[in-house]
């Protein structure tokens, strides 16, 4: 038995009333949704109230619930406009323009440079790299952050992805690819890396 249908048995009976089976669900799935839920919300306490207001907004709306895709998919998009309504309620609502251009592209070259070797510089690099990299991840834009935390955090696919944001894949490519070049103009100083390298 799959996941995903592990998942739509528990969902079967936490809609016939069985709580313990919702139980099982959010235990499979706090950490993830909380994991994500970071990226939008520094507070871990706030974090923890929208966490558990995405669950229980999630619980009542299983009746709803068609299993088109999979749960997490659903649970996540409830998490993030969960998120995102917290942040407009609170004034705190993330840019949704970048100067970066739309164009498409995926994947590293050069990753091999982020290797540790475990030396007293090399480790200092490393933190200084991953510093950076959620420094820059925090400032971008909502669609931007959300798109490259689900692909590059969650390890979720792009057509997960496209079904949490609601939106075509290629938005989805092309938010990811925006994020990334984001990513590689504030790492290329750190990295000694020329602007034509691609990532």
């Amino acid at each position: 038995m799959s996941d995903r249908e592990i998942d739509q048995l528990l969902v079967d009976k936490a809609k016939q009333g069985d709580k313990h089976a919702y139980e099982i669900l959010v235990l499979k799935y706090q950490r993830k949704l909380a994991r994500l839920l970071s990226r939008f919300i520094r507070d871990s306490a706030e974090v923890e109230d929208v966490m558990q207001e995405a669950f229980i907004k999630a619980y009542r709306a299983l009746p709803s619930f068609r299993g088109e895709s999979a749960f997490y998919t659903w649970l996540y998009r409830i998490g993030i406009n969960t998120a995102k309504n917290y942040l407009v309620a609170s004034n705190r609502r993330a840019p949704t323009s970048t100067e970066y251009d739309t164009a498409e592209a995926e994947g590293f070259a050069e990753a091999d440079l982020l290797h540790d070797v475990n030396t007293p510089e090399n480790l200092m690099a490393t933190r200084q790299i991953g510093e950076t990299v959620n420094r820059t991840i925090d400032a971008l834009p909502e669609e931007l952050r959300t798109a490259i935390t689900l692909r590059e955090i969650e390890g979720l696919s792009y057509e997960e992805i496209a079904d949490i944001m609601q939106c075509p894949i290629g938005t989805v490519r092309s938010r990811i690819f925006r994020a990334r070049e984001a990513i590689a103009e504030q790492l290329r100083p750190l990295l000694g890396t020329s602007e034509d390298q691609r990532w």
